[in-house]
This record gives structure tokens, C-alpha cells and sequence, in this order.
């Protein structure tokens, strides 16, 4: 089953593709690592609502580091980032 990502957590890293360190949805919260070894194991675990359609999270690599971004954000995880701080 599909979750909706409502917020994240970021750290102070420069780099957008270190940023996020937890997505989460209504009062759950996990790592992004975990969200990486849901994907790989489901790719359709997890989504960012954008109007009416759903955006799909998927694993990228950038200079050996593993992160989470939606499909149609071409290079960086701005649809992500752009998701309020979870508590």
C-alpha cells in the first residue's frame, strides 16, 4: 500500500541531495534510509501529492550518496523540500 509523504526532516547540510534525513505522514515518521529499503523492495511505497496526481518517491545516487526524490523532479528533490517540517 501506497503512503502519502506529508512533511520531512532536514539537517543543516548544504547539499539537497544529504538534506532530507526523515519523511514522514500524519504522526509517523521514518529515516530516509528506511525509505530507501522500502523502495527498493516496493517501488510504488511511498508519494507527494500534486493536485490531482500522485508523484512517486524513487532512490537516485548522487556521488555515491543515496537519497529519495519524486519522479518528475529531474535532478534535485525539490518537490520534497518544498514539504513542511514534520514534528
Amino acid at each position: 500500500m501506497s503512503q502519502e509523504v506529508t512533511c520531512i526532516n532536514k539537517n543543516n547540510r548544504a547539499s539537497a541531495y544529504e538534506r532530507i534525513t526523515h519523511i514522514g505522514w500524519r504522526g509517523k515518521k521514518i529515516t530516509v534510509q528506511q525509505a530507501i529499503e522500502d523502495i527498493n523492495k516496493t517501488r510504488d511505497s511511498y508519494y507527494v501529492q500534486q493536485g490531482t496526481h500522485k508523484v512517486y518517491l524513487m532512490v537516485a545516487e548522487r556521488n555515491g550518496v543515496e537519497y529519495v526524490k519524486t519522479e518528475n523532479d529531474g535532478d534535485t528533490p525539490d518537490n520534497l523540500l518544498s514539504l513542511p517540517e514534520c514534528p
